[in-house]
């Protein structure tokens, strides 16, 4: 029998690496800062217009990317609340234009007793007659705020408040947490809620309705105090507040650069706001106090010892989401001064209608609902509830999650 020949030596494994269009399937966490970003233009180009129908498409947008990208964690749950409080404020803006707002001439609806004020309230109305055009005016109006709301909203459900806080300046570290507490306590309550209506249930008592809050407040407020409480505990275990030792040249410098940086920042704004102002007083004051800050943060940094354990990276599909973000407000600005209908007549009434260059930039943010990596499979699952025979040991401090470190 004739032997096999032997095989060749293997050489090191070739590694293969996924095409660029690939590389965003990779389940890991996008980056808190790329989310803020697209909110933020997403909520800058709803601030260029009062036009329902893309207003209505940028808050379709919001609402699609958040349900596609949005992980089982508790601060995901909050967004739902801001869309009825975007309703909310709808509801109460056209109550309030048709109650006590200007008297826009046009088609009466319905006319409402109305109530005489001094002449020193000039400009203020109590009822009167309620025009097409004023609700309108006043439906755009609170549309606009809804759609801000509604942003923000989705900031806070697809970014976690913790990660947040470790991607801020070591300068800004504790007023970072002092955001950080506040941005987490509308996904908080939300939670405590749900946990106290479900415990109402069980025990047979009114779970919705206005009856329900009577009972709903008092536990929300003081599991929001033992969070508190837990909180402050694993802060102070954790040596918060501890500051290396810097020269005073160094505080001082870093004093003088704030300060200068901010009387900089500001009289840069208001040469590029007013038209009359000299150009010297624009562009270059606030690119030099911004350099000012920079400065002052860098130096400021120096008496933190924080350390970042496994920062997040920032890589395509960041980009990618920020990008998307940048188009849609560029193209309201493109088509702003260009004359399109970001702002529809209502004086006199008229159909408002879409804007395709706008409406093209709002459809390009879609990109991170399809493009952005998926969330990890221990953020995604479920949130399991203990079983009633397990026993749960009793903890001091505060949960991981809301550890901060």
């Amino acid at each position: 029998m004739r032997r096999a020949p032997n095989p060749a030596p293997a050489g090191p494994p070739v590694v293969r690496r996924p095409a660029w269009w690939l590389t965003s399937r990779v389940p890991r966490p996008l980056h808190p800062l790329a989310w803020w970003a697209w909110a933020g233009m997403l909520a800058a180009a709803a601030l260029r217009t009062t036009n329902p129908l893309l207003l209505g498409l940028v808050a379709g947008v919001v609402a699609y990317t958040v349900a596609a990208r949005r992980t089982g964690a508790p601060w995901a749950r909050s967004f739902g609340s801001f869309l009825r409080l975007g309703v909310i404020v709808i509801v109460i803006r056209v109550v309030f234009g048709a109650l006590f707002g200007n008297r826009v001439p046009g088609t009466t609806l319905v006319t409402l007793p109305e109530v005489e004020l001094p002449g020193w309230a000039a400009g203020v109305s109590i009822g009167g007659p309620v025009t097409a055009e004023a609700l309108m005016l006043a439906f755009q109006q609170g549309l606009q705020l809804a759609v801000l709301l509604v942003c923000f909203g989705a900031a806070s459900a697809l970014t976690s408040p913790y990660r947040l806080l470790r991607c801020l300046p070591a300068a800004l570290y504790e007023v970072g947490v002092a955001l950080t507490v506040a941005l987490a306590f509308a996904p908080q309550a939300v939670i405590s809620a749900g946990r106290v209506r479900e415990a109402q249930r069980l025990r047979g008592r009114p779970s919705r309705g206005w009856r329900s809050w009577r009972g709903i407040a008092l536990p929300v407020l003081e599991g929001a105090l033992d969070r508190a409480i837990a909180l402050a505990a694993s802060m102070d275990g954790r040596g918060y507040g501890r500051r290396a030792a810097v020269p005073p040249r160094a505080r001082v410098a870093s004093a003088a650069l704030t300060l200068g940086g901010l009387v900089a920042v500001a009289i840069g704004t208001y040469g590029l706001l007013d038209g009359s102002a000299p150009q010297e007083l624009g562009l270059p004051v606030l690119a030099l106090g911004s350099l000012a800050l920079a400065g002052a943060l860098v130096t400021a940094g120096k008496r933190s010892l924080r350390t970042r354990y496994r920062p997040d990276p920032w890589s395509r599909p960041e980009w990618v989401t920020a990008v998307s973000g940048v188009a849609a407000l560029v193209t309201v600005v493109i088509a702003a001064r260009y004359g399109s209908s970001l702002h529809p007549s209502v004086q006199p009434l008229e159909m408002p209608t879409l804007p395709l260059l706008p409406a093209l930039g709002v459809l390009a943010a879609l990109a991170p609902a399809h493009l952005a990596p998926p969330a990890p499979a221990q953020v995604t699952g479920e949130i399991r509830r203990p079983s009633r025979t397990t026993a749960q040991p009793a903890t001091l401090g505060a949960p991981p999650e809301e550890a901060v470190a």
